[in-house]
């Protein structure tokens, strides 16, 4: 059967490698979803073991449609007893992309509508909708005129793994926080560090890649186990497989500065049962010491967006002579938004992803840190950039969308006041 992953813009090539690797079919990468082709357990691994997912989601119906009476037409066709009863709750979701239909929720309210007209017109009693904990989730989507009906088999969103206790400010999203792991392409191979690790988020994602973990074993329930047609013992053979986890032999550190934040993702690591390969401490990134082994840096530093610091630009020239004089021979992967703070690291990328957290376009950079000039290097023979972050740049040069002029100026906008209080605090102390 059809089935589709929804994930994040910028991790569709992620989550296409992720489902090749289950042993899926018919892979085809989309906007901010991948397509493929599988049998009930492929469904079932892809709520479990996926990373990079948000939900997956079963079609049951394609049609096209010009107005809202066709989507009314059309669902209420569907013999729904196939998938639910009169007596379940059920909730729609809807997304839209189209200049027909400019009103997702109104897109979802006629399916409701369709749906509670079915079971009234063949049973008598109409379904009641359930805003919490749904028997079922309807998903419809529309683009131009092309609609999809579909059984949301996830439920939650996947990216709520079930470990987080608690978390500061602007936490950063697990399936955004494993992509930007797995754009790394580290994959355990040597330690791992977040020196600004907030609620451990970052840590945690990376502790279940090292050990090969799959995420879904923290989750208390998939949609589709309420299903008319779940198959618990099929279930219970991929929930109790660990065939595939793998020892970890090298170190993941996190530090951060703010005690609560120590405590909180010290407790994270705990729910999570990682306490034996996560080792987080409270310090100052500016106490930074260079590692004794092989090391890989990966961080989501404050933007000056949702978690403010006094002298944000002050900060990222802080990281880049934090990495100049303690992280040689490293790389390291930052993720963040606005174009000035990347400026202030002092270091030339080899490349770059265009991603988004939640509304903010930003970008995951790679620095490789080195001693001395770049140009020395090169005339060493030292491989700067690959031939893959060769294209890949090209790529994201060729891609404007996040370099519009609505959003540099709207960057330059919300940065005066940090640039103000930056250029102060400068003639202060001359």
């Amino acid at each position: 059967m059809k089935l589709i992953a929804k994930t994040f813009a910028g991790l569709e090539e992620v989550l296409a490698k992720e489902l090749s690797e289950l042993g899926a079919e018919g892979i085809e990468p989309g906007r901010r979803m991948v397509t493929f082709r599988g049998d009930k357990e492929m469904m079932y691994r892809a709520n479990f073991c996926l990373r990079t997912a948000v939900r997956i989601l079963k079609p049951i119906v394609q049609f096209k449609a010009h107005d809202a009476d066709d989507i009314y037409d059309q669902v209420k066709k569907i013999p729904w007893e196939k998938y639910m009863d009169n007596d379940w709750t059920f909730l729609v979701d809807a997304v839209v992309y189209s200049e027909n239909f400019r009103h997702s929720k109104f897109a979802a309210y006629r399916v409701k509508d369709a749906i509670a007209d079915y079971f009234r017109e063949t049973t008598g009693r109409r379904p009641n909708v359930g805003m919490t904990n749904p028997d079922i989730r309807v998903n419809i989507h529309i683009s131009d005129n092309d609609v999809t009906i579909a059984l949301d088999s996830s439920g939650e969103s996947l990216h709520h793994r079930g470990y987080r206790c608690g978390s500061v400010a602007a936490p950063l999203n697990e399936v955004l926080a494993a992509g930007i792991i797995m754009l790394t392409g580290w994959n355990g191979d040597s330690d791992f560090i977040d020196p600004m690790c907030g609620s451990g988020t970052i840590l945690i994602e990376a502790a279940l890649i090292a050990k090969n973990i799959y995420p879904g074993v923290y989750r208390k329930e998939f949609a589709f186990e309420k299903w008319k047609d779940f198959d618990p013992d099929l279930f219970d053979d991929i929930y109790n497989d660990d065939s595939k986890e793998r020892e970890f032999t090298h170190k993941i550190c996190g530090y951060d500065i703010n005690r609560r934040a120590v405590a909180i993702s010290q407790e994270n690591v705990k729910s999570a049962g990682m306490s034996d390969v996560i080792e987080i401490e409270q310090r100052d990134f500016r106490d930074f010491q260079q590692p004794q082994n092989k090391a890989i840096l990966v961080t989501n530093p404050p933007y000056g967006e949702r978690i403010t610091t006094e002298d944000i630009l002050g900060l990222y020239s802080e990281i880049g002579t934090v990495l100049k004089h303690s992280f040689v021979g490293g790389d390291a992967w930052i993720l963040s938004y606005h174009e000035e703070c990347f400026a202030r690291i002092g270091f030339r990328p080899s490349t770059k992803f265009a991603l988004y957290n939640g509304p903010l376009p930003c970008e995951f950079r790679k620095y490789q840190v080195f001693e001395g000039r770049l140009s020395e290097r090169r005339m060493e023979g030292m491989e700067i950039k690959t031939q893959e972050e060769r294209d890949r740049n090209k790529s994201f040069r060729g891609n404007k969308a996040l370099k519009s002029r609505e959003n540099k100026e709207k960057n330059d906008n919300e940065l005066s006041r940090h640039n103000f209080k930056w250029g102060d605090r400068r003639r202060k102390e001359n």
